[in-house]
């Protein structure tokens, strides 16, 4: 019997007190139980996007698309059952139990699923309260911000046969719970505070970029490589929850105090400092702090030699995991004390390089080229530069930046392949062959670079997007949702992720969702083209033609030479379906070309 492992919500629910309800009178309980799977529990359902993986008499088990589409049908069945019950005595209520869980399962050919992911909801289920809905942590922190409840914090709590305990939530049903939309509105950050995220069952950080100090204000991008390669190293340790570098980012040149920031990405510690460069001297200072206190958990000053710059930021991770209490494994011991390379101006040139990478514009390409390939020189072997340049090369070939721009993505295949036989323990490289594969159409490629870079660095958020993409154009697009979700939660600021989701739930043919993630996107990347192309087309598909033509003339006065066969021409779906309901949806709008 083939298996499939995947990331799913399972809802567990059953009666509570069948047994009693049955011996009292089991015609009559028989009955209303068939009723109200008829009239409430299976249309719920269907609304929802469950699917039902087994019923056990008085029980039920069903996989969800999402956490968000699991906890709003609990929430309407539980308050459907409480004005069903209104005016029964208490011997004839049936009331239902429910737990639900994010997590690994095991799907069997037959459908049928099994593993942690299963047992789990199934225990949840069993510690609820009668009329409640039981979450774990990694359920929760997947609805908190998008559902005004009532929730008691039940503590880590043992479950029966399951080895660890695990953190759980109870959710108040009864009380008004008004859905909120799939996505927050506004991004978070210092000028858009949202409501706190649940911290996540790890010691949390966020390391916000370093002050430039030094006297010429050009060095910028040498506190801003500090940073980042502190941010690489403390995402390299599995124990921990780091924060990606575009959202910390965010923050730069703004002021702000650290517990709001640590509030608004639901971490518990953040790391701040300042670099100065003068000459061959470097003076670094960093601490580390308690968002939830404000206090000081460990601070140091270091007036070094450029030469020891590795072993200073080796140093600070250090210190760091040690203050946060942290076990490292020989293998991540590994990774961090790892540099690529111990040619001090290499480095620099790579910073500089991977600085303007991301600026990701034309005026700036040749710029990019010219610092990695004096890396390179410098450091024949070093392999960061060369996966560099191919990510560069990639951009061309996205954006038309060199009159060859055909030549460019085989150019970037050669030089990944270069760099990761310098150095196999990248986990940049093994992205950027991920992408790499994602416009060849290397389906098991791209899976597994985006895998092996997501085991090299598990904060990872460009790697776990490019696993919910694979999955999306693969043509599975309810198990490339959890992907994304994940990826937003380590780097919030990165709206593209939004795009994708929206993405996920338009493959899927959940439209309402699909529409509100897109017009989220929408409203914090005003000038985004593709995914005002995607929301012109999920509105076709609700009927709605008039709204989506005022999307289309948005998107043209954005872009006027936008085509929407050269854009579908170049996404990887595998199943031509996938793709047709872009076209489909357009065409329902009268904007088909």
């Amino acid at each position: 019997m083939t298996e499939t492992r995947k990331l799913a919500a399972i809802l567990a629910a059953d009666v509570v007190g069948f047994s009693r309800l049955a011996s009292t009178d089991e015609d009559r309980t028989l009955a209303r139980l068939r009723a109200l799977r008829s009239d409430l529990i299976d249309p719920t359902m269907a609304v929802h996007n469950g699917r039902v993986v087994k019923r056990t008499g008085d029980g039920i088990l069903v996989e969800f698309r999402s956490v968000v589409e699991a906890v709003r049908c609990a929430i309407e069945v539980q308050n459907g059952m409480v004005e069903r019950n209104a005016g029964l005595p208490p011997e004839r209520k049936i009331e239902f139990r429910v737990g639900i869980h994010l997590g690994d399962v095991v799907e069997e050919s037959d459908g049928d699923l099994m593993g942690d992911g299963v047992n789990i909801a199934a225990r949840l289920e069993g510690i609820a309260k009668p009329g409640a809905i039981c979450l774990s942590e990694d359920a929760y922190r997947q609805v908190k911000a998008r559902l005004d409840l009532a929730v008691s914090d039940l503590g880590s709590t043992q479950l029966k046969n399951i080895a660890e305990p695990i953190r759980a939530f109870s959710l108040e049903v009864g009380k008004p719970a008004h859905a909120k939309p799939a996505t927050p509105t506004e991004r978070a950050g210092p000028d858009k505070p949202s409501a706190q995220l649940a911290l996540p069952d790890k010691p949390s950080i966020v390391v916000l970029p370093f002050s430039n100090m030094s006297p010429d204000p050009e060095q910028e991008y040498f506190s801003d490589g500090i940073s980042e390669d502190i941010i690489t190293d403390l995402s390299k340790v599995s124990a921990l929850f780091v924060i990606a570098r575009n959202s910390a980012f965010a923050y730069k040149g703004k002021a702000f105090n650290i517990p709001d920031i640590c509030r608004e990405l639901g971490v518990r510690f953040a790391l701040e400092g300042s670099v100065r460069k003068a000459g061959n001297r470097v003076r670094i200072t960093a601490q580390l702090i308690d968002g939830s206190r404000g206090g000081h958990l460990w601070a140091e000053r270091y007036d070094r030699d450029l030469t020891d710059i590795f072993a200073v930021q080796d140093d600070v991770t250090q210190h760091i995991v040690a203050a946060l209490k942290v076990t490292l494994s020989e293998t991540e011991k590994s990774l961090i004390a790892e540099s690529g390379t111990t040619n001090v101006d290499a480095h620099d040139f790579f910073l500089k390089g991977r600085e303007l990478l991301f600026v990701n514009k034309r005026q700036t390409f040749d710029q990019t080229i010219a610092c990695f390939r004096r890396a390179i020189e410098l450091d024949p072997n070093y392999g960061a530069p060369v996966a560099g340049l191919a990510m560069a090369y990639i951009f061309d070939y996205q954006n038309h930046f060199t009159d060859t721009p055909e030549k460019s993505l085989d150019e970037a295949d050669r030089l990944v392949s270069e760099s990761l036989a310098k150095d196999d323990t990248d986990p940049f490289a093994h992205w950027v062959a991920a992408v790499v594969a994602t416009w060849k159409k290397d389906y098991d490629r791209w899976a597994y670079e985006a895998d092996r870079a997501l085991s090299l660095n598990p904060n990872y958020g460009l790697a776990v997007n490019s696993l919910g993409t694979v999955r999306l154009y693969m043509g599975e697009p309810v198990e490339a949702i959890p992907y994304f979700e994940r990826a937003i939660r380590l780097d919030p600021a990165q709206q593209q992720y939004r795009h994708f989701l929206g993405t996920a739930y338009f493959v899927a043919g959940n439209y309402e969702t699909a529409a509100a993630v897109f017009k989220d996107r929408i409203a914090n990347t005003p000038n985004t083209d593709l995914s005002r192309a995607f929301l012109a087309s999920t509105l076709g598909h609700l009927g709605r033609p008039e709204e989506a033509r005022r999307v289309w003339q948005e998107l043209k006065e954005i872009n006027p030479r936008y085509s929407y066969l050269n854009h579908l021409g170049r996404l990887p779906f595998k199943n031509p379906a996938d793709a047709d309901k872009f076209t489909d949806g357009l065409r329902k709008a009268g904007l088909a070309e």
